[in-house]
């Protein structure tokens, strides 16, 4: 999460963007898409903020309990909504993949990050890059033959924006895992 400065600033613009389109999604006349919306706009900011070069901000100490304390609650949350649909338990995954990275950097020394030293990549990042990974394939896949929604239909209602939304963060999720 903390590599090189170019890098980091595109990821922090990606999240950032992705994050206020989710905001203008929340203003959809259809209720599921809003909820949904509302999460990933948390998500989104919150990846940005993370994404901060260190050699810009390095976050105080007390940020990243913080940070897994907000990403917790979302996680409950989701798994709260996943009662309903399916799709909640991908916003589980994203925001315990939120609160793991968060007390990893809480965990490391002095801004320690971007590797993990002899040991290799632990079983939750392999597992958590797996499944991002293959998100961001298939949502990749299902993005090709949407089609645009027609006329007179709202930013916050597009589906195919809403998946490009999905899949960047996807990308984002990757990125930061990696350098994790």
């Amino acid at each position: 999460m903390h590599g090189p400065a170019s890098p980091g600033w595109l990821l922090v613009a990606l999240c950032a963007i992705t994050g206020a389109y989710c905001l203008l999604r929340m203003r959809s006349h259809v209720e599921e898409q809003r909820r949904a919306a509302g999460g990933e706009a948390l998500m989104g900011f919150g990846m940005a903020a993370m994404a901060v070069p260190a050699a810009v901000f390095t976050p105080p100490g007390w940020a990243w309990p913080v940070y897994a304390a907000v990403f917790g609650a979302a996680a409950l949350h989701a798994l709260w909504s996943a009662r309903v649909g399916g799709h909640h338990l991908h916003h589980l995954v994203g925001a315990v993949a939120m609160v793991y990275m968060s007390l990893v950097m809480a965990a490391a020394p002095g801004g320690a990050h971007g590797g993990h030293g002899d040991a290799g990549v632990p079983l939750l990042t392999g597992a958590l890059l797996a499944y991002f990974t293959g998100y961001v394939l298939l949502s990749g896949v299902r993005l090709v033959p949407v089609t645009a929604g027609g006329p007179g239909v709202g930013w916050g209602d597009r589906p195919e924006l809403a998946r490009a939304c999905r899949l960047s963060m996807g990308i984002a999720m990757v990125a930061m895992l990696l350098t994790l």
